[in-house]
């Protein structure tokens, strides 16, 4: 599956660039409409239709798609925001090949519907939908008809990923959308995503090679960016190949949030696991742990003096630890070493007062892991002056010098470069105590097997969601590190077959 999203502006260059190969623009536009027409034949049996068509390309695509159903026997009712006459380009030679009659756009065109087309506006809408717009998409999300978006439910913004107005504006509820050669950022950021219903990307005929020149940075996480480098175990491989993780400890009344860290550590591939324990949580950590080992320490001398074995290489820091200079002293340490980090939780939050006193001490291999409430204690402002969490987190990446991931429900990851990830599988159960700790670990893990750190951001976001996923409602975050397995093999199964050779050729 592709991973590139482009923005409006990229998507506007890619048409071009269709073109300037000799793919004429109308050829695009009668290739969506027939996309959308055929999704909705495969879905639903003919039934009365109606399409809302506005007076751009979009509204084209409405006119292609209505054509095509009436084609094949549908009855079909077209509603027109705007005159013919009005109409330019690709979009006008369309409206000319439509045979039935346009009304004008109202609610009443609602009448009898059983089904709904939504080619209003498409995803460079530039102001609020307002006037008859509006009262149209009121009425639509208000009736019982399902609705089909073409590109993107009208009122959403395709960059934004929510509405103009706000986001509980005026904006299409879709049902199904279908949109064209690669996704938008309106199609996986929240509140966007979930305008759209299910989603379709068609292909129209725009070449893959249009991409070379675009050369996008915005990215939907899946395997497809990282499974070529993830680091499985290897056959003659033996456990300190794999890496030796550390996750610092709390005390002894916040140790939990270190244990299930290193658990995810060492089930996502880690040769060994260390929990780095405060004296007094010693007991209560050995007492709790098997596979994985207990090293003392105490205060941040103690801490760097352990991380003088190299064979120590990525340490996790900040879960249960505490906010105050005991934990600033705690990561002081752990980026003066060699190793790989991950700075989560409590590590984060240590440093509100002065953010770039953690600046001054951030390298690579390094991943910072917040969620908003952190992220706005070290970048104050940050996702408020930005137009979207993508900017942001793009923005906070740059200024750290190393990986950031923005945590939350299309959690984002970084990469100073201006690489942008932007997971779209994790269900509303990771919203649980623990389910953070569980992703630094994993993060963790895969870094102290030398898997480069944006990657490992990248492949432990997506495992964590899928981890997630399979187990459904009642998730709680112990159960994360044992559904690893399944998911992790099912990984590696497809993998596996996407690239053996196919019987029989």
């Amino acid at each position: 599956m592709s991973a590139e999203i482009l923005t409006v502006g990229e998507m506007y260059e890619a048409d071009r660039a269709a073109a300037q190969r000799g793919v004429p623009s109308l050829s695009l536009m009668e290739n969506a409409g027939l996309a959308v027409s055929d999704e909705i034949v495969d879905r639903w049996t003919p039934r009365p239709v109606v399409v809302l068509c506005g007076p751009g390309n979009n509204g084209g695509d409405g006119f292609v798609a209505a054509r095509r159903l009436s084609e094949h026997g549908w009855p079909v009712r077209l509603a027109l925001l705007g005159e013919c006459d009005s109409l330019k380009g690709d979009a006008a030679q369309m409206a000319k090949r439509w045979r039935g009659t346009v009304e004008p756009v109202s609610p009443k065109v609602l009448d009898g519907a059983e089904l709904a087309i939504d080619a209003l506006f498409g995803a460079g809408l530039a102001r609020p939908l307002e006037g008859v717009a509006r009262e149209i998409v009121a009425a639509l999300n208000a009736s019982p008809t399902p609705v089909v978006a073409i590109d993107v439910p009208s009122g959403l913004h395709g960059d934004l990923g929510r509405p103009l107005d706000g986001v509980d504006g005026a904006c299409v509820d879709a049902d199904l959308t279908v949109t064209f050669f690669r996704k938008k950022p309106a199609h996986v950021l929240m509140p966007g995503r979930l305008r759209c219903g299910d989603l379709v990307v068609a292909d129209i005929g725009i070449p893959e090679a249009v991409l070379d020149s675009i050369a996008p940075k915005l990215f939907e996480n899946g395997p497809a960016l990282w499974e070529n480098n993830y680091p499985w175990p290897k056959s003659l491989a033996h456990k300190y190949a794999r890496g030796h993780a550390v996750v610092v400890s709390g005390p002894a009344h916040a140790t939990g949030a270190a244990r299930l860290a290193a658990r995810s550590a060492l089930r996502v591939g880690a040769g060994l696991v260390s929990v780095a324990s405060p004296l007094d949580a010693v007991g209560v950590n050995a007492s709790a742990l098997t596979a994985i080992m207990v090293k003392p320490f105490s205060g941040g001398a103690g801490l760097s003096e352990l991380l003088q074995d190299k064979r120590f290489n990525s340490v996790v820091v900040g879960p249960g630890c505490g906010v105050g200079s005991a934990t600033r002293n705690l990561v002081a340490a752990v980026l003066a070493s060699k190793a790989a980090a991950v700075i989560d939780a409590d590590a984060l939050t240590s440093f509100a007062e002065n953010p770039k006193e953690l600046f001054v001490l951030l390298r690579e291999p390094c991943v910072l892991t917040p969620h908003e409430g952190e992220f706005e204690r070290i970048y104050p402002g940050l996702l408020g002056r930005s137009p979207t969490r993508v900017e942001a987190v793009r923005a906070a990446s740059a200024a750290a010098k190393c990986t950031v991931v923005l945590k939350g429900p299309d959690t984002a990851i970084a990469s100073p470069d201006g690489r942008v990830a932007i997971c779209s599988n994790a269900p509303a159960t990771l919203a649980t105590a623990g389910s953070g700790d569980v992703l630094s670990g994993l993060i963790g893990g895969l870094m102290a097997q030398g898997f480069e750190s944006y990657n490992a951001a990248a492949a432990a976001t997506w495992l964590h969601g899928e981890a997630a996923s399979r187990f459904g409602p009642g998730l709680i975050a112990e159960d994360l590190p044992e559904l690893l397995p399944a998911v992790l093999a099912a990984l590696k199964e497809r993998i596996d077959d996407e690239h053996s050779p196919r019987r029989g050729a």
